[in-house]
Formats: structure tokens, C-alpha cells, sequence
């Protein structure tokens, strides 16, 4: 290991209330939420010091704090061969200070005693939301050899991505010589074009930061203003320190928006994902479960992420992820959804995904139990509702940790406009959603009840042996 590695500790922020990640971040902080089936969003970063040989970690956490720290303390437990650990950094009320970190940088301000109690000379700051490979040694050397106060990894970004970005312009010596923090005037964009690439001409900082430890020091504790890194910090520091630029052109995505969540774990279900998790030069670490290998009866799987522990009963999944201890019932289709799985096993057999089921465009949180017949499908693009038991976020359905959905319960765009009229025989009405599942339980002449909402209607009704319930849309 070289003297570097050795003097560099790993900041890794914990994030914010995770807002545009609910309901994933309703029980949960961000870096907690389950990616790939058995993975943690810490994990990535965690791992990428490690296989680095940065073993001096600290977790700054604050909101929902308690899964992200069993995890952490659970997984990471270094021998007594290695130097370092990972060491969780809560947010706390002191004599000084009576708020809650305001910001990146306010986060770290409010840890300085104890990072600079470390002994190291530099830091190295990171989101824990992010899902990427590095090797931090390089970035590390080539902040030594630039003679940095501070480096910024950076990557090609596009023109319609840049709003969404730290944009920045470096001179030939590679130092960073303007930034501004998530632009949208294309006046301002004009004039951060760095590449001769139509399709990529900005350069984003990718929110992973190498400081010297004097340097943060100042920039923190004397300008009391500065509450974030991209906002603030950069964009004074580079008046008055070198501030290089070091470019990765690896997989990087940034996964704080259920859209991206989404999109990037159904990446990595392809035969040629762009990521994956089988590297066994870099690993990607997490708490192994002591889970017996999965029961497959009849089924049939393509372009499927599996993971331990489950039982899976004549279903057809396609282009999908499996969380362990999930239970999939007989006759179930599972397209384009995201199954986090469970923490337990339910002695009556009560979680997971009924038989007859349809799950598509959807993520189903942890220890959720789907009843019978329900069909889930997405809405188009952009929509957005809050259920008690269920939300669409930009056209995808999320059903929260722990919530229990009816058998033949309906959630998806409209189809079919259901009249209630006197008379009406529903039966023929249900048959187009649910392919005639239902037909045997429902009575002549049900009276269904319709409520209208933005772009959806919830129908219930009754038969002489239970509620039935359906959300359309």
C-alpha cells in the first residue's frame, strides 16, 4: 500500500430524507435501499475503498438511520491484520451547533473533530447513491502528481443531462477554472461547453471529491456559509486553490430518483449488463445471508436476477429482479419488476406474490404481500399518485415496505371506462382486466362503487363470500 492510501480517509455521506427515492427511503436511508437483490447502495462505495486500499471509512448518517447501521456494523468487521474500519458518524445536537446537517458540506463541517481526529492528510468524500466501479488509488496518484488542494472525478455529460449536474471548464493544465451547480439558462450552458462531442460537450462532476485535510479544514470552518459542495464549496474554491479535474469514463449512474432506481437495476439484467457484480479483481461486498438455494417448479425465467432463498411455483419472470426469500405463486407473470423480497420467513406462508398474478413496471419493496389475481401495471410516463397502500412516481408503480394488496386488486392505466348502472353485470366488465380469474366469484347484479381520481378510479365491490377491490386507471 502505498503512503497515500495509507493518510486517506473515506467520507461517505449518507444523504438527505431521500425525498425523490420514496417510498424506498420511507423506513430506510438512501444508501440502505437494496439494489441487485442482495446488495445495499453502501456497499458500492464501501467496497470501492476497499478493494482501493482504503480501509479508513467513515459513514456520516442522519435520517432513518437504523437498517443502514445494523448493516454496516454487521458486514464490515475488519481483522486484526488490517489497520482502519468503518466507523458510523450520526448526526447529533452538541453546545455548538442545535441543527441538523444543512447540507454536503454542512454534514462534514459538523463531523470535523472527528475526521481530523483520524490522523489523515487527505479525505475523500462520497455519495452513497451512486453505482459505479473506481479505483480511488488513481484518482489518488493523479491528485499527488497535479499537486491538488482539491480533485473532482468528472465525466462526458449530455446536453439534456446537464441540468442535472455540476458543470465545469478546465484549462489545458487540467485545472478547474469555472463550475456551476446544475444550470439550465442555455446562455450559461453555452459557455461551459468543454468537448468537441455533440452528444456529450459538458463535463459533470460526478460528486466524488479528494481534498487535503488543511484545505477542507479552511474552506469549512472558515466560511460558515458554505453548506454544500457543489453550491458552495467549489465554486469559491477554485478562486483561490487548484482544483483539478480527473476523468473517468467507467460505468457511473445516479440512482436518487425512482426513475433511475428503476431503470438502472433492470440494466443489470441483461446477459451483457453494463455492471456487474461477478468482478473477481473488485468485488462488490455485502452481508452474506445464510439462505438455502432457491426452488424453481415449472417456471420459466429470461434475463432474470435471482437471488437466495426463494420458492418460485410454475410463474413466467422476464427481464427482472428477485429479492431473497421472495414467494411467487403458480400462474404468476413477472415483466420489467423490481422484487426486493423479504426479511423473514412467514410461517403462514402470508408474503410475497399470490397465484394468477400480473406484475409489471412496478418495484415492490420489502416483506409485501400481493393477494390473489392482482394485476399491476404502469402508467405512462410522468404520471404521479399517492395511495395509502400504493404510489406511482413518474409511471411506475411502487408498493411500500410491509403493505398488503387485496386479491384482485386492479392498479394501472385506463382501459375500459366501468359504468355503474343498475343492473350491470360487473362480471363482464372484470373479465377484461382479469382474464376471467375472478368470474366464479362474483354474484349476479354486484353493485360496484366507483371513486374517480387524477387519471385513475378505484372500483370495489361485493359478492355474497367477501370485498373484492380494483384500482384502475
Amino acid at each position: 500500500m502505498s503512503a497515500p492510501l495509507r493518510n486517506i480517509l473515506a467520507v461517505i455521506l449518507g444523504g438527505g430524507r431521500g425525498e425523490r427515492l420514496y417510498p424506498l427511503t420511507k423506513v430506510r436511508a438512501k444508501p440502505a435501499v437494496p439494489i441487485a437483490g442482495k446488495y445495499r447502495l453502501i456497499d458500492i462505495p464501501i467496497s470501492n475503498c476497499i478493494n482501493s486500499g482504503i480501509h479508513d471509512i467513515a459513514v456520516l448518517t442522519q435520517f432513518h438511520s437504523v437498517s443502514l447501521n445494523q448493516h454496516i456494523t454487521r458486514t464490515y468487521q475488519f481483522d486484526d491484520f488490517h489497520t482502519g474500519g468503518v466507523q458510523i458518524l450520526a448526526a447529533e445536537q452538541t453546545l455548538q451547533s442545535q441543527d441538523w446537517y444543512q447540507g454536503t458540506a454542512d454534514a462534514v463541517r459538523k463531523q470535523i473533530r472527528e475526521i481530523t481526529a483520524s490522523g489523515a492528510s487527505h479525505v475523500l468524500i462520497l455519495a452513497g447513491d451512486h453505482i459505479y466501479r473506481m479505483d480511488y488509488a488513481a484518482l489518488a496518484r493523479h491528485h499527488d502528481e497535479t499537486d491538488a488542494d482539491i480533485t473532482v472525478a468528472v465525466q462526458p455529460i449530455s446536453r439534456q443531462k446537464a441540468s442535472q449536474f455540476g458543470i465545469l471548464k478546465r484549462n489545458d493544465n487540467g485545472q478547474i477554472t469555472d463550475f456551476v451547480e446544475k444550470p439550465t439558462d442555455p446562455q450559461i450552458l453555452a459557455q461551459f461547453i468543454s468537448r468537441n462531442d455533440p452528444e456529450q460537450p459538458f463535463l459533470g462532476s460526478m460528486g466524488i471529491y479528494m481534498f487535503k485535510m488543511d484545505v477542507l479544514v479552511d474552506l469549512l470552518c472558515n466560511c460558515l456559509g458554505y453548506n454544500d459542495f457543489g453550491k458552495d464549496v467549489l465554486p469559491n474554491a477554485i478562486r483561490s486553490h487548484n482544483v483539478s479535474a480527473y476523468d473517468f469514463d467507467g460505468y457511473w449512474r445516479d440512482v436518487g430518483t425512482i426513475r433511475s432506481f428503476y431503470e438502472t437495476s433492470l440494466e443489470l439484467t441483461g446477459p451483457n449488463a453494463p455492471f456487474d457484480f461477478f468482478n473477481p479483481d473488485q468485488p462488490i461486498y455485502t452481508h452474506p445471508n445464510m439462505l438455502a438455494g432457491s426452488y424453481l417448479q415449472e417456471s420459466l425465467l429470461k434475463n432474470v436476477e435471482l437471488s437466495e432463498g426463494c420458492r418460485i411455483d410454475r410463474a413466467e419472470i422476464s427481464n427482472a429482479i428477485i429479492g431473497p426469500r421472495s414467494q411467487i405463486g403458480s400462474g404468476t407473470k413477472i415483466k420489467d419488476s423490481i422484487i426486493m423480497g423479504a426479511d423473514y420467513y412467514d410461517s403462514a406462508m402470508l408474503k410475497g406474490i399470490g397465484p394468477n398474478c400480473v406484475i409489471e413496471g412496478a418495484i415492490l419493496d420489502k416483506n409485501v404481500c400481493i393477494g390473489e389475481g392482482v394485476v399491476i401495471r404502469p402508467f405512462p410516463r410522468g404520471t404521479e399518485i399517492d395511495e395509502e397502500t400504493w404510489v406511482v412516481r413518474d409511471g411506475i408503480v411502487v408498493i411500500p415496505a410491509d403493505v398488503t394488496i387485496p386479491s384482485y386488486t386492479h392498479i394501472g392505466p385506463k382501459a375500459i371506462a366501468i359504468k355503474a348502472e343498475e343492473g350491470t353485470n360487473i362480471t363482464d366488465y372484470m373479465k377484461f382486466f382479469l382474464n376471467g380469474n375472478i368470474t366464479n366469484r362474483l354474484a349476479e347484479g354486484s353493485n360496484p362503487t366507483i371513486q374517480t381520481g387524477s387519471g385513475y378510479e378505484f372500483v370495489s365491490f361485493q359478492d355474497s363470500s367477501q370485498s373484492h377491490s380494483m384500482h384502475q386507471s
